[in-house]
């Protein structure tokens, strides 16, 4: 029996499948395993090439498989996809992944640390509280609005609404329809108050880090958006350009050509969509100073948006965006800029 030198790993909840292969190709082990058991194999297991997908728990098992000696790579679903053969079930998919590590034209997704992984939950946590804030709101106004009670929209508008539901003075609020809203706003307020005490957490941990306060120094990127970038984009590096950098995050049209005719339409919309919503609202904060502002990144927005409309300008600078973030994380400068002419 030969050794094996290439495994594929199928992840799952409970019910693990691997499959292993030598360095002909022949199929050595395929084995279907417990969670229980799956460490206990890769420490019998000589040190070998792992290939998984980049899916929910494979970067806590690339660093526990990696722990014992192994070389673990991950990739993205769709890109193993097409070595499935047939139909669709665990020993098909691990054998598909173990074929697609060892292409030589495969791309793949650096294993995030724990660090890493931990800042991004406190920023899927705050989304998930601005979610639930922003639902709350809509919900306070909504069943106001069935009394007659319509105030203006923003923050002082919100604030209305709660001075209204907590004033038991009036009448203009059904005493069994206020205890109800009055739950809502105490939902409200801590939604809001748990958002800020994440915002901080995120602003001591972009205050401690290099990259991140380095990210800062671009214009349209404050401490959210760097924070972000810098726990998601491991290593810049992997990105041969800052145009496959936005590309990666979305930011580039999707292209249907053939024939030597090029079609481009929309932003492909694909890749990393919390940073590039979070690109795209710092290039429209950068827009809305751009016919003042002194920085060149500035001076070409305003530039851009006299001939472009407004969203198209703010999309095309959130592109600029991600290519300078790609520039200084390669080199490790801040940016400076160019001096007004």
């Amino acid at each position: 029996m030969g050794k094996v030198i290439t495994i594929g790993l199928d992840i799952a909840k409970h019910v693990f499948q691997v499959h292993g292969v030598d360095a002909a190709g022949t199929v050595i082990v395929r084995q279907k395993l417990r969670r229980s058991d799956l460490l206990a194999f890769f420490e019998r297991t000589e040190a070998c090439l792992v290939g998984i997908e980049a899916c929910a728990t494979a970067h806590y098992w690339a660093r526990s498989i990696m722990a014992l000696g192994h070389r673990v790579k991950l990739m993205p679903p769709t890109y193993v996809k097409p070595y499935v053969k047939r139909h669709k079930n665990d020993a098909a998919d691990a054998e598909a992944i173990c074929e697609a590590v060892t292409r030589p034209t495969m791309r793949f997704v650096p294993v995030k640390g724990e660090e890493q992984q931990g800042i991004l939950v406190l920023h899927r946590a705050r989304e998930l509280l601005i979610r639930q804030r922003t639902m709350l709101i809509n919900a306070l106004r909504g069943h106001l609005a069935e009394f007659g009670i319509v105030t203006r929209v923003g923050r002082a508008g919100v604030s209305t609404l709660i001075t209204l539901v907590e004033d038991d003075e009036h009448d203009m609020i059904p005493a069994i329809a206020r205890d109800a809203l009055l739950a809502v706003v105490d939902q409200l307020r801590d939604a809001h108050e748990r958002c800020g005490a994440i915002e901080r957490k995120i602003q001591a941990w972009h205050r401690s880090n290099v990259q991140s306060r380095r990210l800062e120094t671009i214009p349209g990127i404050g401490p959210i958006t760097a924070s972000a970038i810098a726990a998601t984009i491991t290593d810049a590096s992997l990105f041969r350009s800052g145009r496959e950098l936005a590309a990666w995050i979305g930011l580039v049209p999707r292209q249907n050509s053939s024939g030597g005719k090029e079609r481009l339409g929309h932003i492909s919309k694909k890749g990393d969509a919390y940073l590039r919503r979070l690109l795209v609202i710092g290039a429209h904060a950068v827009l809305r100073f751009a016919r003042n502002g002194k920085a060149s990144t500035t001076k070409w927005a305003a530039t851009l948006l006299a001939r472009k409309p407004y969203k198209v300008a703010a999309v095309a600078l959130a592109n600029k965006m991600a290519r300078i973030i790609w520039a200084l994380l390669t080199k490790n400068e801040e940016f400076k800029g160019q001096p007004a002419t």
